[in-house]
C-alpha cells in the first residue's frame, strides 16, 4: 500500500505506545472523516481499516512521525476506493456533504492539521437533543470512547444485540433527521453543551459506582469520561463548567485506591487510608475549581467539584468543613433543586449538626417519587437509624437497601451491618 514513508529516526518503539496512538487519534480520525464524508457507518469501517493496515506495517517499519497523518491518508483512501465501487452510495454520501457543509456555513478543514473542530462537532452530534439519553450515551462510547459494541453493552451489562440496536438507532436518527455535523452557534452552546457533559458524567457515574455487577467500581468507564473530558477541555478552555467537570471527576477519582478493600469489598469515606488518594490528581481537580468558579456566577458541576475538593483537603471526615459543604449544597440546590441534592444535604447537614436532624430531612424527602426505589437513599436513612441507636428500625432500613444494592461489594457491606443490627437488636 502507499503511503507515506516512516522516518526510521524518528519512529517511535511499536508496543503498548501504538495502543495509546490509536486511542488519541481515533477520535480525531473518525471525526474528520465524517466531516467530509458526512456519515458515520463509513468512517466507522475506514477508521477500523486504517488501524488494522497501521497493526501489518508499523511493526516492520516503525511508527510514523506523524502516527494521526498516516491513518489519515490511509483511511481516505479506503474511502474513496470503496465510493468508487459504489456509485449510488457515493451519491447520497455527496448530497448529504453539501447539506453538511452548508450548514456548518465553512469548508472542510484540512484533515492532516489538529482537527478539533471535527472531534468538537463529534462531541455536540453524539449528545444531540433529538437523540434518546441512552443512546447519546451508547453513541459517545462507540464513538468518542472507541470502544466497540460488545464493549458498550458489557459496560452497562446489556445484551450486546440491545446495545446494537440503540447504536443503530442513533445512526438513523442522525441520518434520516439530517442533523447537522456542526458545532453549535455561540448563542445555542449554552443550552447543548450541558447535554455534552451530561453524557460524559454519566459515563463516569457508571464507572465511579457500577449500578450492577461484581465490582464496585469500573476503572476503565471513569477513566474514559477523564479522557474525554480532558479533550472537551482542550477544545473549549474557555467553558467553567467543562473545567467544573474534569474538576468534579478527577477529585473524585483520586480516591479509587482507597475505595476497596483487598477483596473488592467496599470501603467507606471514614475507613479509607486517605495517604492512598491520588495527591497529583487532586492538586490538578483543585486547579481547575478555581478556574470553574472564577468569572462568572457558579454552575452545576463547579459547585460539586468545590464539595469534592473539601472532601479531599481534610484529614478525615471528623476535620471535613461541613458547615461550607452544606452551604455549598444550598447553593447547588438553587441551581438545580432535585430530590438527590436534597439527600447529599441531609447527610452532610447529618454529620454537621447530627443523625437526628439528617434523619429528620430525610423524612421530608420520604414522598419523593425519585427517591423510591434508589439505593442511596435506604442506605442513608438505614446508617442514620444505626447511628442513633435505633437497631430494629436500621435492620429494616438494611434489608430495604440490600433489595435495591447493584454490585456485590455494596450488597456484601449491607449485609454485615445488617447482622451487626440484628445482634445489637
Amino acid at each position: 500500500m502507499d503511503r507515506p514513508a516512516p522516518d526510521p529516526a524518528a519512529a517511535a518503539p511499536v508496543g503498548s505506545s501504538v495502543e495509546a496512538i490509536f486511542r488519541e487519534e481515533r477520535g480525531r480520525l473518525l471525526a474528520a472523516l465524517v466531516r467530509r464524508f458526512g456519515d458515520l457507518d463509513l468512517a466507522e469501517e475506514v477508521t477500523s481499516e486504517a488501524i488494522e493496515a497501521a497493526l501489518v506495517h508499523w511493526p516492520a517499519s516503525g511508527v510514523p512521525r506523524k502516527p494521526g497523518a498516516w491513518l489519515m491518508t490511509t483511511a481516505r483512501r479506503r474511502a474513496v476506493d470503496r465510493l468508487r465501487r459504489d456509485r449510488a452510495y457515493a451519491a447520497r454520501l455527496a448530497l448529504l456533504q453539501v447539506e453538511a457543509e452548508r450548514a456548518a456555513g465553512a469548508p472542510p478543514a484540512d484533515p492532516g492539521g489538529e482537527l478539533p473542530d471535527e472531534r468538537l462537532q463529534l462531541f455536540f452530534t453524539c449528545a444531540h437533543p433529538a437523540l434518546p439519553a441512552e443512546d447519546r450515551v451508547a453513541l459517545t462510547l462507540r464513538c468518542l470512547a472507541g470502544l466497540n459494541t460488545p464493549e458498550v453493552a458489557r459496560a452497562f451489562l446489556l445484551p450486546q444485540a440491545t446495545m446494537a440496536k440503540r447504536i443503530v438507532r442513533a445512526k438513523n436518527k442522525i441520518r434520516q433527521a439530517r442533523i447537522p455535523f456542526r458545532v453549535p452557534d455561540p448563542h445555542e452552546l449554552p443550552e447543548r453543551l450541558p447535554g455534552v457533559l451530561q453524557v460524559i458524567y454519566s459515563i463516569f457515574t457508571e464507572g465511579y459506582a457500577a449500578s450492577s455487577g461484581p465490582d464496585l467500581q469500573r476503572l476503565d468507564l471513569a477513566e474514559e469520561a477523564i479522557r474525554l473530558a480532558r479533550i472537551l477541555r482542550r477544545l473549549l478552555p474557555g467553558e467553567r463548567e467543562v473545567a467544573g467537570l474534569l474538576a468534579l471527576m478527577l477529585l473524585i477519582h483520586a480516591r479509587r485506591a482507597a475505595r476497596t478493600g483487598p477483596g473488592g469489598g467496599l470501603v467507606l469515606l471514614d475507613e479509607q487510608d486517605r495517604g492512598r488518594w491520588d495527591r497529583t490528581m487532586i492538586e490538578e481537580g483543585q486547579a481547575l475549581v478555581v478556574a470553574a468558579l472564577t468569572g462568572g456566577p457558579p454552575g452545576f458541576y463547579g459547585v460539586q467539584a468545590a464539595i469534592a475538593a473539601l472532601h479531599d483537603e481534610a484529614a478525615d471526615v471528623a476535620t471535613t468543613d461541613w458547615p461550607q459543604i452544606v452551604a455549598l449544597y444550598d447553593v447547588l440546590l438553587r441551581i438545580d433543586p432535585s430530590p438527590v441534592i436534597a439527600l447529599n444535604r441531609a447527610v452532610a447537614v447529618a454529620l454537621r449538626d447530627g443523625p437526628e436532624q439528617g434523619l429528620a430531612l430525610l423524612g421530608e424527602l420520604a414522598g419523593e417519587p425519585r427517591l423510591r426505589g434508589y439505593p442511596p437513599y435506604a442506605t442513608a436513612r438505614a446508617e442514620l437509624l444505626w447511628r442513633l441507636g435505633r437497631a430494629g428500625e436500621a435492620a429494616a432500613a438494611y434489608r430495604e437497601a440490600l433489595a435495591l444494592a447493584g454490585t456485590e461489594p455494596e450488597r456484601a457491606h449491607l449485609r454485615r451491618r445488617l447482622r451487626e443490627c440484628e445482634t445489637a437488636g
